[in-house]
């Protein structure tokens, strides 16, 4: 069974001046973007968490994607990790994997979410990483979900329990994609040049 999306979109972005989900890139906008590079990639059917402005985000999502609100999204993206993959173990049958991707990483591609998507199974454990240096996505198969929903608090998310997990594996993509974030005005600035 192939690996479902989660795409966590909930934040405020205090740092930008505004939701990074409503921000547009080269004409769309960064939570459509972020969740077609999972479509993309191989992960069908996506999920979004939503929560600081979830009413001028949701119709922005496209049809067939599941979205989940996340009451305490202001504690950081481990509130909205814990409610993306409490509603996925919820379903019948819960997805044996998923892959983690954050709204507001315009340079992940996917090819990048499509080589972690191939590994997914209920005991997988994946991290994308560039030049060796670990980043997003994530992998998270079905039986790791708890620990990590355990352990997501702040701004952390998943960092806690992957950082030295034994099953952890890094999958290079800096061929295919770029770590590279946008927090700030500056940074997207950046980011609209090189798109």
């Amino acid at each position: 069974m192939p690996a479902e999306g989660l795409l966590l979109a909930a934040g405020a972005g205090r740092r930008m001046g505004g939701p990074k989900a409503l921000i547009e890139l080269a004409g769309e906008p960064l939570v459509r973007r972020a969740l077609r590079v999972l479509v993309e990639g191989g992960c069908t059917p996506s999920t979004v968490v939503l929560g600081a402005e979830a009413e001028r985000v949701r119709p922005l999502v496209p049809g067939g994607t599941a979205v989940v609100l996340a009451s305490d999204w202001a504690e950081g993206m481990g509130a909205s990790l814990r409610a993306g993959l409490a509603a996925l173990a919820a379903r019948a049958p819960a997805p044996e994997a998923v892959v983690v991707h954050l709204v507001d990483l315009p340079g992940v591609t996917p090819a990048a979410v499509a080589r972690l998507a191939a590994l997914a199974a209920p005991g997988a454990l994946a991290r994308a990483a560039y030049a060796g240096h670990p980043a997003h996505p994530v992998l998270l198969g079905r039986d790791h979900w708890a620990a990590v929903a355990a352990r997501a608090r702040g701004d952390a998310g998943a960092r806690g329990y992957l950082k030295g997990h034994p099953d952890l594996v890094l999958v290079e993509c800096g061929d295919v994609a770029s770590p590279d974030d946008v927090d700030t005005p500056e940074q997207l600035a950046r980011a609209r040049g090189a798109s």
